[in-house]
């Protein structure tokens, strides 16, 4: 039944299969041969399931609005590639003799009952069985993801390199990254002025006012700022004695930095008058910010610079792969898709089209 709400919505597939009262027949549909490999409806209908279940804009739609088409539209071209790329990985993975040890599913197993706390095998099968796999589904997964992995280590982020002028360009471009930004933990007290569809009233605003400078005066006299705030205070920090933060320096308006600038720990900033009502600042503390240095950094600027270089290095690659591959569509339509989404993808990797 979810295939053929898929089916319904995308308008690119031919139902196949037979329905009556008494007994379904499905025979598979293959969207594409990838070197005698298929992807089938039924494979590819799962994933763009998986896709769709991740917007919750989605959950009320019926098959045939344009919300869903429009959906189902947007992400087949990437999800075909993915598909086409994802079969070449793994079967350049067995050429390469790479294979999930029996050993090594049985420790994943352990894992994943332990980070869900499934405490018995009955609680792991049930788990399986609500999402619709067996220990087999289940290896068969873990397998090609681990073939994926391990190709795009072996065969194309383990032979790039960094060098020292790369790592310094890069350094002295993207310094923010690598600055930690100044710190401040707040104390605040808000009296807030009444507003209304018509705004704000003098005779009220003068009121809070008052009563803010009142405050103020009281804690300058010393009495405790959480107790006061827990008392007078509007804002839902009074629950936490008016304590705010840590917050970034840079992520405050500029005139606020300025104020809290010239404050010293300790300090009581001068009334401010807000959107809701006037406030009261303390600077609780203060930490400043640094930069670390290119070697302090090296590391960092290492991992960076490869994340940016990988892309393009694993267009190459796949590139590689596909020119050597014998790839059999079965589907004018994801044919166009997908290569609508190889085209975008060697733009976004600043690779060119081969042969072009």
């Amino acid at each position: 039944m979810r295939h053929r709400f898929i089916a319904a919505a995308a308008g690119v597939f031919v139902v196949v299969g037979c329905l009556s009262t008494v007994h379904t027949q499905v025979i598979e549909q293959v969207l594409v041969r990838v070197n005698g490999e298929i992807v089938s409806k039924t494979e590819f209908e799962d994933r763009q399931l998986a896709m769709l279940r991740g917007r919750p804009e989605l959950a009320n739609v019926t098959p045939a609005s344009i919300e869903l088409q429009r959906a189902i539209a947007e992400i087949t071209p990437d999800l075909i590639l993915e598909a086409v790329d994802e079969l070449l990985l793994i079967q350049r993975g067995r050429e390469l003799n790479y294979a999930l040890g029996d050993a090594q599913f049985k420790d994943i197993v352990e894992s994943i009952k332990k980070s869900n706390n499934l405490t018995d095998e009955a609680q792991f099968q049930a788990a399986l069985k609500q999402e619709r796999m067996t220990l087999a589904d289940l290896r068969r997964s873990v397998e090609r993801n681990m073939l994926i992995n391990q190709v795009q280590s072996t065969e194309v982020t383990q032979k790039l390199s960094v060098t020292d002028e790369e790592a310094r360009t890069y350094f002295d471009s993207h310094r923010a990254e690598f600055t930690t930004p100044s710190e401040v933990m707040l104390r605040e007290i808000l009296i807030e002025v009444p507003s209304t569809d018509q705004g704000f009233n003098a005779a009220q605003d003068q009121q809070a006012r008052a009563r803010a400078e009142e405050v103020r005066q009281r804690l300058l006299k010393g009495e405790p700022f959480p107790r006061l705030a827990a008392e007078v205070s509007s804002s839902p920090s009074k629950a936490n004695g008016g304590l705010i933060g840590p917050i970034h320096m840079d992520e405050l308006a500029p005139q606020l930095q300025e104020l809290l600038g010239k404050l010293k720990v300790g300090d009581l900033a001068d009334t401010i008058r807000t959107t809701r009502g006037y406030q009261l600042l303390k600077l609780e503390s203060r930490t400043e910010g640094r930069s670390r240095t290119f070697e302090e950094a090296r590391n960092d600027i290492g991992r960076r610079v490869i994340e940016g270089k990988s892309r393009a290095a694993m267009q190459k690659y796949l590139d590689q792969l596909r020119a050597q591959a014998d790839i059999k569509w079965r589907n004018t339509e994801l044919e166009r898709a997908y290569n609508q989404a190889l085209t975008k993808r060697r733009q976004q990797a600043g690779v060119a089209t081969p042969g072009a």
